[in-house]
């Protein structure tokens, strides 16, 4: 009887979509956090009849064949990285993506890392990074006696001195887009890596080749519904439920077969 393992596959799959679930709602708050979807795939199956078998000395075929599959599997979690709200903040160095692309950091190994995370801040010697510490791709550093910021949807940095009214440019702002978003890497801390599924960053300026613009003064929340989470956290509740029940009775069919005198 293969329904004890089908079944635990079943409750397996299900703890897999509960784990995810538990992931978007904690996130819930995290700024340009991309919700995840778990998604799952059919197991080999048992082929006890193959489809168009010949059934009879005279030729007759199978209009169908017997086979019994043998469970899921998580198959993949996706991303995604649909925008999420965008909530202004008035803060500088505050930006948020309209539309598709990744700001650029660098990692401490000097790899580059990718986030949609524009809550930027700045050390005591002005150098523009992330919230722990990692710089924003070009060094940009705003001096010391500037007045204020301001970075134009299309990446252009701007400090203002006093006597300045028209302030100076210090840096650019690019954005990376991929090929295939979805294959990235998250590596915790609100940053994806690259990879061979994803293909090369193209970096570029905002707003062009299908690129977002930049909004300074805003942040991007996070993209979990919460609505749905509950709804399909239910869902996944009941079917580890209905997986357990399968085995209980599958258990119980065995126990009967074992008291046939």
């Amino acid at each position: 009887m293969q329904a004890l393992r089908i079944a635990a596959t079943g409750m397996d799959a299900q703890q897999r979509r509960v784990e995810v679930i538990s992931n978007n709602i904690a996130n819930m708050n995290t700024t340009a956090f991309s919700a995840r979807r778990a998604e799952f795939a059919d197991l080999h199956y048992q082929q006890l009849r193959a489809p168009g078998a010949i059934t009879s000395a005279s030729g007759q075929i199978a209009p169908s064949g017997v086979e019994i599959g043998l469970g899921v599997r998580a198959a993949s979690v996706a991303v995604n990285f649909q925008q999420g709200s965008l909530e202004q903040t008035g803060g500088d160095l505050d930006i948020a993506i309209e539309g598709e692309g990744f700001f650029e950091v660098t990692l401490a190994s000097g790899e580059p890392a990718f986030t949609r995370d524009g809550s930027f801040k700045r050390t005591a010697e002005g150098l523009v990074v992330t919230n722990d510490g990692l710089p924003l791709a070009g060094d940009i550093t705003v001096p010391i006696d500037a007045r204020r910021v301001t970075i134009n949807a299309n990446g252009e940095v701007f400090a203002f001195f006093d006597g300045d009214p028209n302030g100076t440019q210090i840096g650019e702002v690019e954005l990376a887009s991929f090929a295939n978003e979805k294959g990235l890497e998250a590596i915790g801390g609100n940053l994806f890596r690259a990879t061979a599924a994803s293909g090369e960053a193209v970096r570029g300026v905002p707003g062009e080749e299908g690129r977002g613009l930049l909004r300074q003064g805003y942040l991007e929340e996070s993209s979990v519904d919460v609505v749905q989470q509950i709804a399909e956290l239910i869902e996944a509740q009941r079917g580890y439920e209905l997986n357990s029940k399968v085995i209980t009775a599958a258990d119980q069919m065995l126990a009967a077969t074992s008291q046939i005198r």
